[in-house]
C-alpha cells in the first residue's frame, strides 16, 4: 500500500562492474499502484501525481498486470529527446489545463523494477529475480508503458553513457544483481556527466538561515549580448556562505535599474528573457527575492547538462574563481553539445 519511498542511488565516478545497468531517465520517479481499477502514481516525496498525468492512468490500467506495484519515471519526449521542462508544466493547479496537456503533449511511464504482484511483496527479492519477474510481467506491453532496457554487459552500458546523453537522458544506474529492495536508501550507484563552464556571477539569494549566501545566480550572454540567467551554484558550507558575502560586498548594488536583470519582479518580462525569481509552481510561496552584483565577475562552474540548451538542469558545483576571464567571453558558445540520439531507439518504439 501506499506510500512506497523509491530506493535511491549515490554518485560515482566511473561505471562499476559486474552490475545490472540501466539508463538514467529525466524524468519525474514514480511509483506505480494498480489494484484492478484504482490506480495512484506516487512521486519520490509520497505526494500523489495521480492528476496530473491523466493519459498514463488509462495506461497503466491496459497495460500493467491487474494486481502490481512497479518502480519507474514519467517522462514526455518531444522531437526523439526526453523534455524537462513539457513535464513540469503538467505540475497544474487547472485540471483543464492539465488534460489539454496531456492530449498536446502525452507523457509515457518507463518501468524498470517490479515491487509487488498479485498478493505478494518482492521486496526481499534480489534485484535479479525482480527483473525477471518484470520482463515476463510487461512482455509484450506497448507505447506509453515501456520496459526499461537493462544490461550486465559493462561495456555496453558505457556506450550507453556516451549515447543516451543526446537523447536527454542523464547518464547511467548501475544495481548490484543481488540487491533488495531498499526504501530510500543509497543503495545503487549512479554515473552522471559533468562539463565545466564559465559563467557570470550576478548575483545572489540570501541564506535562508540568516545574512549569508544562499545561492549564487549565474549567467551566460545569448548570441544578441543578453545576459541569462542559466542556474544556481548552492552548495556551500556555512563558513564559505559568510565569506562569500564579503568577498561579493564591493560588487553589491544598491539601485537594481541599470541590472541586466532589473525587470525580475515583472511577470511579462519572463516571457521574453531567463530572469532569476521568476514566479514558480514549485516555489510553493518560497521568497525568490535575490541580491544583485555588478555582473563583473566570472565563476567556473561544473554541470550536468543543460535543459533544452538554454540553462543548467541541475544545481551548478562552484569550481573557482576566474580572474583571467571577461563577463563577456561567457557565452553558450562555450558549451558543449552532445550528439543528438534518437529515443525511439532506446524504448523501441515511437
Amino acid at each position: 500500500m501506499p506510500p512506497v519511498k523509491p530506493m535511491l542511488a549515490k554518485s560515482v565516478k566511473d561505471v562499476p562492474p559486474g552490475m545490472q545497468y540501466e539508463a538514467k531517465w529525466d524524468g519525474f520517479r514514480a511509483i506505480v499502484f494498480r489494484d484492478g481499477d484504482e490506480v495512484e502514481l506516487g512521486s519520490r516525496t509520497g505526494k500523489p501525481l495521480t492528476r496530473y498525468f491523466p493519459e498514463l492512468v488509462a495506461a497503466v490500467r491496459e497495460r500493467l498486470p491487474e494486481r502490481c506495484v512497479v518502480d519507474g519515471e514519467i517522462v514526455i519526449a518531444r522531437e526523439g529527446r526526453l523534455d524537462f521542462d513539457a513535464l513540469s508544466e503538467r505540475i497544474h493547479p487547472a485540471d483543464s489545463r492539465v488534460r489539454t496537456l496531456a492530449e498536446r503533449t502525452p507523457s509515457s511511464l518507463v518501468v524498470f523494477d517490479l515491487l509487488a504482484l498479485d498478493d505478494e511483496s518482492l521486496l526481499d527479492v534480489p534485484l535479479s529475480g525482480r527483473r525477471a519477474l518484470l520482463v515476463r510481467a510487461l512482455a509484450g506491453v506497448t507505447a506509453p508503458v515501456h520496459l526499461a532496457p537493462a544490461t550486465r554487459d559493462v561495456a555496453v552500458a558505457r556506450r550507453w553513457f556516451e549515447q543516451y546523453e543526446g537523447a536527454g537522458l542523464d547518464g547511467v544506474v548501475a544495481k548490484p544483481p543481488e540487491l533488495p529492495y531498499r526504501q530510500d536508501q543509497r543503495a545503487m550507484f549512479k554515473v552522471k556527466h559533468e562539463r565545466t563552464a564559465d559563467v557570470v556571477v550576478a548575483g545572489y539569494r540570501p541564506h535562508k538561515s540568516g545574512p549569508v549566501v544562499g545561492s549564487l545566480l549565474l549567467g551566460l550572454h545569448d548570441d544578441r549580448g543578453v545576459l541569462q540567467h542559466v542556474g544556481v551554484s548552492a552548495a556551500f558550507t556555512m563558513k564559505r556562505r559568510a565569506e562569500l558575502v564579503a568577498e561579493l560586498e564591493p560588487l553589491r548594488m544598491d539601485d537594481a535599474r541599470e541590472h541586466p536583470w532589473a525587470a525580475w519582479g515583472e511577470e511579462a518580462a519572463h516571457a521574453s528573457a531567463r530572469l532569476p525569481g521568476a514566479p514558480s509552481r514549485w516555489s510553493g510561496g518560497k521568497d525568490l527575492s535575490w541580491v544583485p552584483l555588478r555582473p563583473e565577475r566570472v565563476a567556473e562552474v561544473a554541470y550536468d547538462h543543460m535543459e533544452n540548451g538554454a540553462r543548467f538542469r541541475h544545481t551548478a558545483r562552484f569550481r573557482r574563481w576566474r580572474p583571467d576571464r571577461t563577463p563577456e567571453s561567457c557565452t553558450y558558445a562555450q558549451l558543449e553539445e552532445p550528439v543528438r540520439y534518437d529515443l525511439g531507439k532506446i524504448l523501441g518504439g515511437p
